[in-house]
C-alpha cells in the first residue's frame, strides 16, 4: 500500500470527502521533515496535526504548510544563532 492509498483509506474511515493525492502527501511529508529536523523529531506529528486542524477551519493547505515550514526553518536558524 502506498502512502497515498493509506491517506485515502484514512479519509474514507473518517468520512472526509476531499480527494487526497500525491501532492497532498508530499506537502505533509515535507512539513514533517522541516519540523523534525528544525525543531525536534516529535514536532513532526504535532505540526502535521495542527496543520490539519487549521486547514479544517479554512486556510489553503499549501499556504498553511508553507507558513509552518518557514516557521520551523526560522526556528532552526534562530537556534543556530544561539537564540
Amino acid at each position: 500500500m502506498t502512502l497515498v492509498e493509506w491517506a485515502q483509506e484514512v479519509c474514507a474511515e473518517l468520512e472526509l470527502t476531499d480527494e487526497v493525492g500525491t501532492a497532498d502527501v508530499d506537502r505533509i511529508l515535507d512539513l514533517a521533515k522541516d519540523a523534525a529536523h528544525s525543531v525536534a523529531r516529535p514536532a513532526a506529528p504535532v505540526t502535521a496535526y495542527l496543520l490539519g486542524i487549521a486547514v479544517g477551519r479554512g486556510p489553503d493547505p499549501a499556504e498553511a504548510a508553507s507558513a509552518l515550514s518557514a516557521l520551523a526553518l526560522e526556528q532552526a536558524s534562530g537556534s543556530a544563532d544561539g537564540a
